[in-house]
């Protein structure tokens, strides 16, 4: 018989108990939690045995209070699919190969973060095991990554991989049927995604030309405004993809076809070829610019490849920073400081609407499939809302003053 333990702490799935002896007879004393769950004997003078037996009256006291589904009593605790395991099942599922329906290499990357914010939220809440991840553990999950400032897209997208992992493991029979959850989610429509005005892309190209170690990003930049492209798309894009003679970029997606010698196969986001032609801003600075060996165009601030985040950062911190008060953003909504690489986008996007580019062009420059995301990125700013409704005659009457603007 081992030796005698004082109040030993066991930590189960929901709740914190002090596993004492009184008599020989083990006990579980779960009186300091909240709300509290008793003391019990479990009945048993074996050490190994009163673990178990704790385990079990911690997901007992569990249902009893309405923190864990009561279809888990039946199940022993061998069919229990522990959340690592799980977690390992699933993304060696999506990183299976592209032929047979696997995702591209950065889905992984991104599912494996939203995991490991999952799987720390629910052992923290006393869930071990995805047979324990409940609609109640996910709208936790919401309201705690709400009360954190992420933003509703995010929430989305995070839910939405959540549950299609679970009904993963339920289809391929690691979880059964009783675990899927139904739980409507409403997808985000519109985007809170800062657009920048035209006075600020002037002034924010003006400050990089002006400032020799940063005069690297003012060409991505004007690249990205002229363009439209993510800055993954340009930090790939290479002098084979620029016909001068026809004055066109070509965004080839190779992810179908054999892999280059010598470097990355390239993937757009939505596995399509697109091609647009070169406005004249970017030309001019095509044309000044030395073709390295690598074959890329663009490089970041010492000559290497470009770095989508250091792009990113050196924005934040050596360009808006210092024109943040010449561009004051008010308190508590979304403005110039806010802007980021991606707002170039929706730059070029909202250029090209209000200057009535047709939309199927558009569609095509940026490489969308569908009209409702080029409106997910068209904004309508103050200046161009007021030229528009001048153009307009509501009442036939010109004797109307006019409001200045």
């Amino acid at each position: 018989m081992p030796k005698k333990r004082s109040k030993e702490r066991i930590v189960g799935q929901h709740f914190v108990w002090l596993l004492g002896q009184r008599g020989g007879m083990y006990t579980a004393d779960g009186r300091s939690n909240k709300p509290s769950v008793g003391r019990h004997s479990l009945g048993t003078t074996n050490y190994q045995e009163a673990i178990a037996s704790v385990q079990r009256l911690d997901l007992v006291m569990a249902v009893k209070l309405g923190l864990a589904d009561r279809r888990l009593l039946d199940e022993p605790a061998s069919t229990l699919l522990g959340l690592e395991k799980g977690n390992e099942l699933y993304l060696a599922h999506v990183k299976r190969p592209r032929v047979t329906g696997g995702a591209k290499p950065g889905t992984p990357k991104r599912y494996k973060a939203v995991f490991e914010k999952f799987l720390l939220f629910a052992s923290r809440n006393g869930v071990t095991s995805w047979n324990g991840v409940t609609k109640r553990l996910l709208e936790n999950y919401a309201a705690w990554l709400d009360g954190e400032g992420y933003a509703y897209r995010t929430e989305f997208l995070e839910l939405t991989t959540i549950k299609q992992a679970i009904n993963w493991l339920i289809d391929g029979g690691h979880l059964p049927v009783s675990c899927r959850i139904k739980m409507s989610l409403t997808k985000p429509t519109g985007s809170d995604t800062y657009c920048w005005r035209p006075d600020e892309v002037k002034a924010i190209v003006a400050h990089c030309s002006a400032n020799p170690e940063i005069v690297w990003l003012g060409g991505v930049i004007t690249a990205l405004a002229c363009t439209g492209m993510r800055i993954s798309e340009l930090a790939s894009l290479r002098w084979s993809d620029i016909d001068t003679e026809k004055n066109l970029i070509k965004l080839t997606d190779e992810s179908s076809s054999a892999r280059p010698r010598g470097r990355k196969a390239r993937e757009t986001k939505n596995s399509r070829s697109r091609s647009f032609p070169i406005h004249v801003e970017l030309r001019q600075i095509l044309e000044h610019r030395d073709q390295a060996k690598d074959g890329l165009v663009f490089h970041g601030p010492r000559g290497g490849t470009l770095s989508p985040d250091i792009a990113r950062r050196t924005l934040i911190t050596d360009v808006l920073a210092p024109l943040a008060k010449r561009f004051p953003t008010p308190k508590g909504e979304v403005g110039f400081a806010d802007g980021r690489l991606h707002s170039f986008r929706h730059f070029f996007c909202s250029t090209c609407a209000n200057n009535n580019v047709p939309e199927q062009v558009v569609m095509a420059w940026l490489g969308h499939a569908e009209s409702k995301m080029v409106r997910h990125y068209y904004h309508l700013h103050d200046a161009e809302a007021q030229r528009q409704m001048k153009r307009l005659s509501f009442v036939g009457t010109s004797s109307i003053t006019e409001v200045p603007g």
